[in-house]
């Protein structure tokens, strides 16, 4: 019943086929003629509607031979004919909308998750929760722990700490923390760490950052260009073909009956059907590789990609930190690991469950340290079987050990130092790693004919030029804002371009792109909803594998197409003899349909592109 009231036309149109052959057969002639007029002429009103409208656009598409072929049997009195042409026109446009998902649910998702309620502080200090679209400049708002900033504000005395924690990697791209001063800026969209702070608010919610990403997401999807349908582009020569040999047919033989049957067997069902059962059978393949693409027309533009776009943190990168070396002084890197891991575990921070992680990784056993106390922003304290350990930043176990040498890091990095009974015993290097397979997922991506590579990220340059020295990539844009990478995709050359991010700076860039590709598994839910594709599984190689299966499923669908033509021009031909009656030739070209459907669930299989991209993967070779 569901797809009955989704798709009423066929259904209409299904039983008005019945009713005619009833009526055909038991002799009832006029409720025969007037359900397909009433049927016939409908559907070619409707269809003509829609024509005239991308004429007006300068679209030329494939309805005009359709409405031709409706009018056509229905004055000739092919009355059957009619009906089944109408059946393949509503059926093959059902079909299209199933496979290309047209229901766009993006932008809702991000309006619905943004930021609704705000904690206003009073006068005499209480606290009142009003819509965040209430609160005004100046007035002074409470985030608590793992609470999301409803609004642009400054830390202001009352916070439970003089320096709080953010993460903004959905924002800009840091994959590491960041401390924030009284005074210091706050945008909206940042995610508060363990310390209560307050705020006041130095713009309202609709002009705070998250407000005009919403903005930038909106523009960007209006503005992006409409697909144009693979079929279409076969419209104008497959539809002058067909009329020239129905006119000569209808000329020499003096029959304008022939023409109807010249037009009935060349009916665009082939174009209809076979380039969305194609792209229904890519969306498939790719769903079975943990990629999920929303619509028919993305499946077809990643068969035609030139350009790729990556987002750093998250994407080219794990998005978390990672432990990358051990600095000890005076004891082995295992047993600075381990005492570092025991305090640590007491710890709520983000780098903690990184430096546990390392030390169940080695198989190092934790001592207990049921005394741990945790200074929010600097460090931890604890003793470890006996002995008085401080594991933080620099200058809190400067505090407690005098000296403390600075440890070796590069850009992007950061240390955790460690002092044990007063002495500095050395420190831990965190970073957020590049992702192992980040090299040759690039390399495939060149040998599957995507040249143009790039690399566009929030962060600083310095830590971006790091990642892409590892993973290949030569062209870099950093320090950008999300209007910032709108503007660099919209400029890339060639095109079309894939853009490949996550987190909510990215939904604008990834609304505009031709692709827009999230890494789903651990990106916002921003990114998730606004892009075309998103990778469920945590794995960046699944952008190439995405391309292959759209190269494939472009080839099948263009083979597919081919057929269904061939296979038409042929019986236009036979037709124009005059040897296949109407009722016959819509018949066969239902065969020609079934021929071009089988042919394209050939998308179903592996194609050589993606046994190319699996072959490079597997080396493991940028």
């Amino acid at each position: 019943m569901d797809r009955i009231r989704r798709y009423p036309w066929v259904a209409l149109t299904l039983i008005s086929l019945i009713v005619d052959v009833l009526a055909h057969f038991t002799g009832l002639t006029t409720v025969e003629a007037w359900v397909a007029i009433v049927v016939g002429g409908t559907v070619a009103i409707s269809v003509s509607v829609g024509m005239v409208r991308d004429l007006l656009t300068g679209h030329w598409g494939i309805d005009i031979l359709a409405v031709s072929a409706i009018v056509a049997t229905l004055l000739v009195g092919e009355y059957l004919a009619a009906l089944v042409v109408c059946l393949m026109i509503t059926g093959g446009e059902a079909l299209e909308d199933y496979a290309s998902g047209r229901a766009t649910r993006s932008l809702h998702a991000l309006l619905e998750r943004a930021p609704q309620v705000a904690h206003r502080v009073e006068a005499d200090g209480s606290l009142t929760d009003i819509a965040v679209q209430e609160v005004a400049i100046g007035d002074t708002v409470l985030v608590r722990p793992a609470e999301v900033v409803p609004v642009d504000g400054v830390m202001v005395a009352g916070t439970d700490s003089a320096a709080a924690e953010f993460d903004l990697s959905s924002l800009t791209g840091e994959s590491l923390p960041v401390t924030k001063y009284t005074g210091d800026e706050v945008l909206s969209g940042s995610l508060n760490g363990t310390t209560a702070v307050r705020l006041r608010a130095t713009a309202s919610a609709a002009d705070s950052q998250y407000a005009r990403i919403l903005d930038l997401v909106r523009s960007a999807a209006e503005s992006r260009a409409p697909m144009v349908r693979l079929a279409d582009r076969y419209a104008v020569p497959f539809t002058v073909i067909a009329y020239a040999i129905g006119i000569a047919a209808w000329v020499v033989a003096g029959d304008p009956v022939r023409f109807a049957e010249v037009l009935v067997v060349a009916t665009p069902c082939p174009l209809l059907i076979a380039a969305p059962v194609a792209f229904l059978g890519g969306m498939s393949r790719a769903a079975g590789e943990g990629v999920i693409v929303k619509n028919g027309g993305t499946i077809e533009t990643l068969g035609i990609i030139k350009s790729a776009a990556f987002d750093k943190t998250g994407t080219l990168t794990y998005g978390k930190p990672q432990l990358i070396s051990i600095q000890p002084m005076g004891m082995s890197e295992d047993e600075l690991l381990r005492v570092a891991a025991s305090a640590e575990q007491y710890s709520v921070h983000v780098l903690a469950a990184p430096i546990c992680a390392a030390a169940e990784e080695r198989g190092l056993k934790l001592a207990a340290a049921p005394d741990a106390q945790e200074v929010a922003t600097k460090g931890i304290t604890a003793h470890i079987n006996g002995a008085r350990v401080i594991v933080g930043n620099r200058k809190f176990v400067a505090e407690h050990a005098g000296e403390v040498a600075p440890a070796a890091i590069d850009a992007g990095q950061t240390a955790v130092y460690v002092s044990i009974d007063g002495r500095f015993a050395g420190a831990l290097v965190l970073a957020d790693a590049v992702r192992t397979n980040a090299g040759c997922t690039l390399a495939a991506l060149d040998d599957l004919g995507v040249r143009e590579r790039m690399m566009l990220t929030g962060d600083t340059g310095a830590t971006a030029t790091r990642v892409a020295q590892q993973t290949g990539i030569t062209d870099v844009e950093a320090e950008l804002l999300p209007e910032d990478k709108v503007r660099a995709v919209r400029e890339a050359e060639p095109k079309p371009v894939m853009m490949v991010g996550d987190g909510v700076n990215d939904a604008p860039v990834l609304a505009v792109a031709d692709v827009g590709v999230a890494m789903g598994a651990r990106g916002s839910t921003a990114a998730s909803e606004t892009a075309d594709v998103v990778i469920v599984k945590d794995d960046i190689s699944k952008v190439a594998v995405a391309v292959a299966i759209g190269q494939n499923t472009l080839r099948v669908a263009k083979e597919s197409i081919l057929v269904g033509i061939v296979l038409s021009v042929v019986l236009m031909v036979v037709a124009a003899f005059g040897v296949i009656p109407a009722i016959v030739g819509a018949l066969l070209q239902e065969v020609v349909d079934v021929v071009s459907i089988l042919n394209a669930l050939r998308s179903m299989k592996e194609g050589d592109a993606e046994v190319r991209v699996r072959a490079r993967l597997a080396t493991g070779i940028r």
